[in-house]
């Protein structure tokens, strides 16, 4: 059972930061850069570092809440020798991290279905979509970024017509700051629930995430390092009167190279040990802040909800007197008439 209920607490742990990434109409919070890319990023250099993946105790040894990872704080000797002496193949880091990479992307998924649902019952009701003019106002101002934003609106909405399977999956599968501009069409047009959603789950649970997690592997790899070692060797061997100093510039670069992944994960432990250290550590101000800005916008949901059903209340009160004046400005009528 207490097996159980961790596995529960890691699933729900990463879908929810994944909702509070994409829910929103582009105002969610950016947990990729907060949580999941640094993660993926630690785990990646301590693999390097120590030669090996099988850091994890569990599947679930990830940052989670005021949890940290156990493998953070351990020398490599803990672990045992290095298994890869080289280099450790992607794959197996891909393999060690995947499962909560997958499990924020269904939760950036779920993110987005609330615009389609209160577009789909908007259309069905035959109101207008106020979310459109919130959209609007986001991107109406000054600036490059601004005016690709609206030249992309204009085109997505002179295309609305082609929003199809293919389509929204390729919405979906890169970073698209108007996919909410695209929900809000799919459930304005009426595109099937389950078409609309097996779309953006493939798109962001899949293809999107797993460029994501294979751009942070790849820049904290040593593979990267290696590739433009060698690119850089291949130049200066073709270049004359630079291959006598050829082999110190190679030893510089490895030097620099073992100097940088080692110090940088040597930060992170040396950081996560003044933590425990200290009571007022930074990584609970951290998390405080961030969770005031979950429970900030989740107040902020409530409070639109709330506003927009006193709106339809009010405008369902107005209808009433003003039918009820003019039913009875009628019957007065009637008598001088008859």
């Amino acid at each position: 059972m207490q097996e159980l209920l961790w596995y529960a607490r890691f699933g729900l742990w990463w879908v929810i930061l994944g909702v509070a990434s994409s829910i929103g109409l582009g105002s969610g919070l950016h947990t990729f850069v907060l949580y999941l890319g640094p993660h993926i990023a630690l785990f990646t250099m301590k693999a390097v570092q120590c030669g090996r993946v099988d850091l994890k105790s569990a599947p679930y040894d990830t940052i989670l809440l005021k949890r940290r990872p156990s493998w953070l704080e351990k020398e490599c000797l803990e672990f045992g020798p290095p298994i890869y002496q080289e280099t450790i193949p992607f794959s197996k880091i891909l393999h060690e991290v995947h499962l909560e990479a997958v499990l924020w992307g269904i939760g950036t998924a779920l993110g987005e279905l609330p615009p389609y649902f209160i577009s789909r019952a908007a259309s069905m009701s035959g109101q207008k979509v106020e979310e459109l003019a919130e959209l609007d106002a986001s991107i109406s101002k000054e600036g490059f970024l601004s005016s690709i934003l609206r030249r992309a609106k204009r085109w997505l909405m002179s295309h609305s017509q082609y929003l199809n399977f293919p389509t929204i999956l390729l919405l979906a599968s890169v970073p698209n700051p108007l996919f909410d501009l695209a929900g809000i069409l799919c459930g304005q047009f009426n595109v099937p629930f389950w078409k609309f959603f097996l779309a953006t789950l493939i798109g962001k649970a899949i293809i999107k995430v797993y460029m994501q997690t294979t751009l942070v592997i790849t820049l904290c790899n040593n593979q990267l390092l290696e590739l433009v070692e060698e690119r850089l060797v291949w130049v200066f061997s073709n270049s004359p009167g630079v291959s006598s100093i050829l082999p110190s510039l190679v030893t510089k670069l490895k030097t620099a190279k073992d100097k940088f992944l080692m110090a940088s994960v040597a930060t992170s432990a040396s950081s996560a040990a003044k933590g425990k250290k200290w009571n007022l550590s930074f990584s609970l101000i951290w998390n405080t802040v961030v969770w005031l800005m979950v429970v900030n916008f989740i107040v902020q949901i409530i409070t639109s909800t709330a506003q927009s059903y006193l709106k339809k209340q009010q405008e369902l009160e107005i209808s009433m007197k003003s039918s009820a004046t003019m039913s009875s400005a009628s019957e007065p009528a009637a008598g001088i008439s008859n």
